[in-house]
């Protein structure tokens, strides 16, 4: 009974202390409620912590957007690379491009076109969009147009002068605005020094064929410089004073060889004075395959096939003009005449191309045709060249303007030297 009696008294224990069940009570609605504020403030930090890693994210998306405008006339690879060093100033390059009018009004008549200039700008490996049309001087409304619709962080220019008609500098609003930046000029090469280098060629030529032609190519090969003089007025011209790097090779180049089963597109030619007939060749060559392979004949391969005031830009001038171009993957440079079964073989060349456009195309009844054994291995294709343009018709547009070109390049020499006067002055120097 004692027994009974003592689970009796544990019974009616609880009902006689409401106390504790209230205490009870109590203790779980704290511990429920603290868990439940526990995962409302963890949920709420991850989801601030995602809000916040998002927010970031959007910040980060938003493109670093950098403006470069030139003429870009006869284009070659310093302009690339100045291209190349803007594009590493930010997530994407917008180029504008200065029209035909412009160029007259400031410097003289352009050698190229605008609409074959826009080819070889489009072409470069490192534009991301174009602007056609653009001024040569930056004014106020056109700066304010690059910034509001097309969203452009900085304005590239390189650290040579670019002098309007007045002598002042072209680029002095987008320094003022605090959104410039500037790059380093390639130096030993300029459209006008390229200009000089045919006029200095074809006036050597008519004075003395076959001594002055061989002196010529010699010079053009070594970087030998040379002056001469027209009408009176000293107008001198230099030629080619480039040094190949291995650096500056990779820089231009991919960097990226071909997958196992791609089909390797080979062309080969002098690309001498790269133009848009050029570009416009190259990728239809690119489309037919998945890596385009591109060989560049030597100076003296060159120089015998095309007379010896050839090539104007030596071979390794020509070699990273055509790397720079968004359709070529590799380049051989200094690439034999003839293609032989044993190259085929070691690049693993699917199909071997050639130009309805070029400067002989007489290869083909000649005893030394270069393509006899890809034509008969079944490899052998001719393409129609979608512009009528060769390294010959730069040339004869300048031999037949060439005393608008020599203005034009003492109009540019005038105008840096009055500013690097201003500039001296200014400074006290």
């Amino acid at each position: 009974m004692g027994g009974g009696g003592g689970g009796a008294d544990g019974g009616s224990d609880i009902a006689l202390h409401p106390e504790k069940v209230k205490i009870v009570a109590t203790c779980l609605v704290v511990a429920v409620g603290v868990s439940l504020l526990g995962l409302y403030l963890k949920s709420g930090a991850e989801w601030r912590s995602n809000w916040s890693l998002s927010l970031n994210k959007k910040k980060k998306k938003k493109p670093i957007r950098v403006y470069m405008d030139g003429c870009f006339d006869m284009m070659h690879y310093g302009h690339c690379n100045a291209l190349r060093q803007a594009r590493a100033l930010g997530d994407q390059l917008v180029v504008g491009v200065v029209s035909d009018d412009e160029i007259i009004a400031n410097k003289g008549p352009p050698v190229t076109p605008v609409h074959e200039r826009m080819i070889m700008v489009n072409a470069v490996k490192w534009v991301d969009e174009v602007i056609s049309d653009a001024p040569y001087a930056i004014t106020e409304d056109f700066m304010k147009k690059l910034f509001d619709e097309y969203n452009i962080d900085y304005i590239i220019h390189g650290d040579d002068p670019c002098v309007l008609p007045d002598g002042t500098d072209a680029y002095a609003l987008a320094k003022k605005a605090g959104r410039y930046k500037q790059i380093k000029r390639t130096e030993g090469v300029s459209s006008t020094d390229i200009v000089g280098r045919m006029l200095l060629c074809t006036r050597e030529r008519s004075i003395s064929d076959s001594h002055n032609q061989s002196s010529l190519q010699r010079q053009f090969s070594h970087g030998h410089s040379q002056k001469f003089e027209d009408g009176g007025s000293g107008s001198g011209t230099r030629v080619s004073h480039f040094l190949p790097t291995s650096r500056r090779i990779v820089q231009f180049s991919n960097g990226k060889g071909p997958g196992q089963d791609a089909r390797i597109v080979y062309i080969d030619g002098a690309f001498d004075l790269f133009h848009a007939g050029h570009v416009e060749i190259l990728k239809l060559a690119r489309a037919l395959g998945d890596f385009l392979l591109v060989g560049i004949h030597n100076d003296h391969i060159v120089s015998s096939k095309r007379g010896a005031h050839r090539p104007i830009m030596n071979l390794h001038e020509r070699s990273l003009s055509v790397l720079a171009c968004q359709y070529v993957d590799e380049v051989i440079i200094g690439a034999p005449w003839e293609v032989s079964k044993d190259m085929i073989t070691t690049f693993n060349i699917s199909s071997v191309v050639h130009g309805t456009v070029a400067e002989n195309n007489d290869f083909l009844k000649e005893k030394d045709n270069p393509y006899v054994v890809p034509i008969s291995m079944g490899i052998f294709q001719v393409l129609d060249s979608p512009l009528d343009i060769t390294t010959t018709t730069i040339i004869k547009r300048i031999v037949s303007n060439h005393e608008a070109y020599q203005k034009r390049n003492q109009k540019k020499a005038a105008s840096e030297r009055r500013y690097y006067e201003d500039k001296a002055y200014v400074s006290g120097d």
